[in-house]
């Protein structure tokens, strides 16, 4: 992990359980994590911590080589307390947490962020809601820091329901979508990928790496007569409509060979895929 950098995560959620990830992996200075909503509470922080205690093995399986042990131990240490308070593990995590906030205007110094990074957080926010975020990213990330998000295109009534494919919103338009889905607990902006790399470019962002999952069976059913997408979507392909998900890392300023940039720890496993 870089020495002395500043981490960003926009969209803590309910447990800043990324920032947590990036302080287990030797991250030295601060990560700052913020959320429009103050959803973070002491019982989701001590559930959290007892399942990584119950799951030791799992989650030092999944940390491999990168875990700092001793870090690990101080985590465990803290949830065998009886009471954990919210601020006593964001100290120990080097958290510092910002919610209410809105990305859009985040009050950071110009050029303070190393990494900024989100995550299933995007598809979630509205098109020009993310031109104004992606305009503040580039204002408050260095020249040569990094970007990473990754992006969920699926429908995500299918994450619950297994009846329901991950592109079968795309069946629906506008005005029947919004009957669905139009609240702050639910809201799809629905964009697709090649909206996504668009809005990242038109955003002044040098995309360096792209990874994207293609979804086999919505290509069957894209491909099928059973399934019309509606007229919103009729013009892009059936491998764009079948992208579910995607990694996506961006700079400022595009270097001539971002794999021997420092903070390629992040982006090793992505494979260019536009």
């Amino acid at each position: 992990m870089p020495l002395g950098k500043v981490f960003l995560e926009v969209g803590t959620g309910r447990v800043p359980l990324i920032p947590l990830a990036y302080w287990l992996m030797g991250a030295k200075k601060k990560t700052i994590t913020m959320d429009l909503n103050l959803y973070t509470k002491e019982e989701l922080i001590k559930e959290s911590l007892c399942y990584i205690s119950e799951n030791k093995e799992k989650v030092r399986n999944l940390f491999g080589s990168l875990l700092n042990k001793s870090r690990f131990n101080k985590l465990l240490d803290l949830e065998g307390k009886s009471e954990v308070a919210i601020q006593d593990f964001l100290t120990l995590c080097q958290i510092e947490y910002i919610s209410p906030s809105d990305a859009s205007n985040t009050h950071l110094s110009d050029a303070s962020i190393d990494f900024y990074t989100s995550n299933n957080v995007f598809e979630h926010i509205p098109k020009n809601t993310l031109k104004e975020i992606f305009n503040e990213g580039r204002r408050i990330t260095k020249d040569n820091g990094l970007c990473v998000h990754h992006i969920d295109y699926s429908d995500h009534f299918s994450h619950s329901d297994k009846n329901i494919s991950a592109i079968n919103f795309l069946q629906y338009g506008d005005i029947e979508w919004r009957k669905c889905a139009n609240n702050r607990y639910m809201y799809m902006n629905r964009m697709r990928h090649d909206g996504f790399i668009d809005l990242f470019a038109d955003s002044g962002c040098q995309i360096i790496k792209v990874k994207t999952n293609v979804d086999a069976l919505s290509q069957t059913l894209l491909g099928s007569k059973n399934f019309i997408s509606d007229e919103k979507f009729c013009s892009k392909t059936n491998k764009i409509l079948a992208i579910t998900d995607v990694w996506i890392a961006t700079q400022e300023k595009e270097l001539s060979d971002p794999t021997k940039f420092y903070s390629s720890i992040l982006i090793k496993n992505c494979d260019v895929d536009f």
